[in-house]
């Protein structure tokens, strides 16, 4: 079990990334959250399985169709034990 905090910048708000996020986190059964920033980034919370996490960490430098990912800062955590995954 890992967790792993992201900040996800670029055009990431209002392109459906937090929606499609959850959507391929409950597909690999990984928890955490994600949610908007003031400053126009999308923080993600991921804890789960580490190849799982780590295929989640590769998707965000994409997003989905409409997002444009400029750049992601990850940093490791210590797992808390989530369930589910929240959008904020």
């Amino acid at each position: 079990m890992i967790r792993r905090r992201l900040i996800v910048h670029g055009r990431v708000q209002g392109v459906g990334f937090r929606y499609s996020l959850a959507r391929q986190a409950q597909s690999r059964g990984v928890a955490g959250s994600a949610a908007n920033r003031p400053d126009g980034a999308v923080e993600v919370v991921l804890e789960g399985e580490q190849e799982a996490v780590e295929s989640l960490v590769r998707w965000c430098e994409e997003g989905p169709r409409g997002a444009v990912v400029e750049r992601v800062d990850v940093s490791e955590e210590q797992p808390e034990g989530l369930r589910g995954f929240a959008t904020r």
